[in-house]
């Protein structure tokens, strides 16, 4: 989890900072952070595309991990993810079916926890709470 907290620093969005690392066996396959779409201009800097209070323009964490590995071709079936924040329930639809079966989140996120969960139990994905280390 430390790693993920440590790559959270790197995030391009000033209202929340999240990171994501994605591991097996012990090994680091592939990290992200939530930001900006590649090569588009930081919100910070062109202000926020607010729909419903979610930043419409940012590619979250999870997402920006698993597209990483696809980009190096890692490939991450079977692996953990541990992610600073728990996931919304577009990136754990994406986890889930890139065959993540792990997931550790810091802090809840948003409105989809109970939803997640639900769903997590089904996809027999293990979901679990943990601190965040500094």
């Amino acid at each position: 989890m430390g790693i993920a907290h440590a790559v959270s620093h790197r995030s391009t969005c000033d209202r929340n900072h999240v990171g994501a690392v994605i591991v097996r066996d012990n090994t680091v396959l592939a990290t992200g952070y939530n930001g900006s779409v590649r090569g588009l201009p930081h919100c910070a800097k062109t202000g926020h595309m607010m729909v419903n209070g979610h930043c419409t323009t940012t590619v979250h964490a999870e997402v920006n991990a698993i597209v990483q590995a696809a980009r190096i071709g890692v490939a991450i079936q079977g692996g953990a993810m541990y992610v600073t924040s728990s996931p919304c329930w577009n990136c754990f639809k994406l986890i889930a079916n890139a065959g993540i079966t792990k997931i550790c989140y810091g802090k809840e996120y948003g409105t989809d926890t109970a939803l997640v969960k639900k769903y997590a139990r089904r996809a027999g994905i293990i979901l679990k709470r943990t601190a965040v280390l500094n």
